[in-house]
């Protein structure tokens, strides 16, 4: 059974950092990890993705502040996350895509609460 874990959310003053984790279980190769967040009243939207074999792809509103980076021996997605601001409050959410057989399986977690101070 394939699952994912976020923790690392919380309160932050803006201009301040948070570091978000993703354990994955009962996984052991994943084709693309990323990082969704979403707003109070907002659609869904993509933060950062990392796939095998390619470079990080970032939204445009979080490009110079927030990496993305995992560790395959600890099968851990993280988003470290720098110079928050207050627009960066949302829920955000670890996603992990991987083949099977010829159907492409598409996990979420269950959501890690950012809330960022004025």
């Amino acid at each position: 059974q394939v699952q994912l874990v976020e923790s690392g959310g919380g309160l932050v003053q803006a201009g301040g950092s948070l570091r978000l984790s993703c354990a994955a279980s009962g996984i052991t190769f994943m084709n693309s990890m990323g990082w969704y967040r979403q707003a109070p009243g907002k659609e869904r939207e993509l933060v950062a993705d990392i796939s095998t074999g390619r470079s990080a792809v970032y939204a445009d509103s979080v490009k110079g502040r927030f990496t993305i980076s995992r560790d395959n021996a600890k099968n851990t997605l993280y988003l470290q996350m720098n110079s928050l601001k207050p627009e960066d409050a949302a829920v955000y959410y670890c996603n992990v895509k991987y083949l099977s057989d010829t159907r492409i399986i598409n996990i979420w977690g269950q959501g890690t609460q950012v809330t960022v101070s004025s």
